[in-house]
């Protein structure tokens, strides 16, 4: 029997118009990661966020030809600004080049406007992505670029700055980090620091407590008029880390109205093997390449990749991987539910894990839940819902004129 060409035509399509549960959760959904370091690569000549780059190449996690293919809407596109020294100059010096990065976020989404648009408010998502673009939010992580003269919150937030976290991996004029091998200074929040919270409450800029000590956590959310945000961190219950947080804090935490957003950075969710000479060869590694930190040359960058998978094939450590992600993420929701709950990859500043490499990878978390019996409405709220409810309830408290 000879079957009609319209009817192979029409059975060859069936698969594409089958789209599955997870899949149209995913589409569905205002897919937004609340971390992205990528901005760390918007000076390096010869990078563009329109180019394809890749993991295993640059190192890179994140531009608009993954964010297409793994269907991300956007995210907060980090100022990160590393902990300097502790004095006048050191201070100058974390201002200036927060404030160049912020002119580097701009510049990118000028260049590339039919691409990207900048957004200040929760409400200007939606439209963006109906309009086929990318969603720009801007975060600070680490406040030293502010904390000589908190009126500089002010020029940030004219900026587009919308997220700050007082702290990274060390202390500072702020409060007290959750890493920093010197231990506690303030034993919390300093009286600075006390400062930047009523501040940003003012501006209507939401807190967040991702690196910042149990100490200082605890003052953000007795002394914050609006929900906190960690917009990448884990579960102590899953990992005890420094970086993570017990249930206990996490309930306080949603009991305000706030949510955690599951990180992908492995040394924070699997245990980690001690290797002295591991150690040893990365710090010779990086005085060789001459560079630290998220800020290298495009040659550095190449030596440090090379450098790096020569070391981890010579001194192998466990590396996490999507299941592990999904333990964090199941345990934070099975705990505070999932209107507290949300995603970031710490993508470009360290992220990555076996199963979550890139952007591209994202659907996956989306097949997991639903394969776990979340529906197309929990979907949404974890990747964007509730980052935006937090956004919005921190933008309608605000009360400066």
């Amino acid at each position: 029997m000879t079957v009609p060409l319209a009817i192979l035509l029409a059975s060859c399509a069936l698969p594409a118009l089958a789209a599955s549960p997870a899949a149209e959760a995913h589409k569905a959904a205002i897919v937004l990661d609340t971390h992205f370091d990528t901005p760390a690569n918007f000076h390096i000549p010869g990078w563009d966020m329109l180019d394809r780059h890749s993991v295993e190449t640059d190192g890179s996690q994140v531009d608009y030809p993954r964010m297409v293919e793994g269907g991300v809407d956007g995210g907060f596109f980090a100022i990160f600004t590393p902990q300097g020294a502790r004095t006048p100059e050191g201070d100058a010096k974390a201002r200036d080049a927060a404030l160049l990065r912020a002119v580097e976020i701009h510049e990118m989404v000028a260049r590339h406007g039919a691409k990207f648009a900048l957004a200040t408010k929760a409400e200007e998502a939606a439209p963006i992505v109906a309009a086929g673009k990318k969603v720009v939010f801007m975060s600070m992580e680490n406040g030293q670029p502010v904390e000589a003269d908190l009126t500089l919150m002010q020029t940030f937030y004219n900026l587009g700055v919308r997220m700050m976290g007082p702290v990274h991996f060390l202390n500072n004029d702020l409060g007290d980090s959750s890493t920093d091998p010197k231990g506690k200074e303030w034993n919390g929040l300093s009286p600075k620091g006390k400062a930047f919270v009523a501040e940003a409450n003012r501006l209507g800029v939401v807190l967040d407590a991702s690196h910042a000590s149990d100490e200082v956590l605890d003052q953000m959310l007795e002394l914050s008029t609006t929900p906190l945000i960690l917009s990448h961190s884990g579960l102590d219950a899953i990992f005890d880390h420094p970086r993570n947080i017990d249930d206990n804090r996490l309930k306080a935490l949603a009991a305000k109205g706030g949510v955690i957003q599951i990180n992908a950075f492995s040394n924070y969710m699997v245990p980690q093997v001690k290797i002295p000479e591991r150690d040893a060869a990365m710090a010779e590694l990086m005085k060789s390449i001459g560079a630290g930190g998220r800020d290298m040359t495009p040659a550095q960058r190449k030596a440090f990749l090379d450098g790096r998978k020569a070391i981890d094939a010579k001194w192998p450590v466990p590396r996490a991987n999507l299941d592990d992600f999904m333990k964090h993420m199941l345990h934070a929701i099975q705990v505070v539910g999932i209107d507290h709950v949300g995603v970031s990859g710490d993508f470009d500043g360290g992220g990555g894990i076996a199963g979550l490499e890139d952007v591209t990878d994202y659907p996956k978390i989306t097949e997991r839940l639903i394969a776990a019996g979340y529906s197309k409405d929990d979907v949404a709220k974890v990747w964007g819902g509730n980052a935006l409810r937090v956004l919005k309830a921190a933008a309608d408290a605000r009360t400066a004129k």
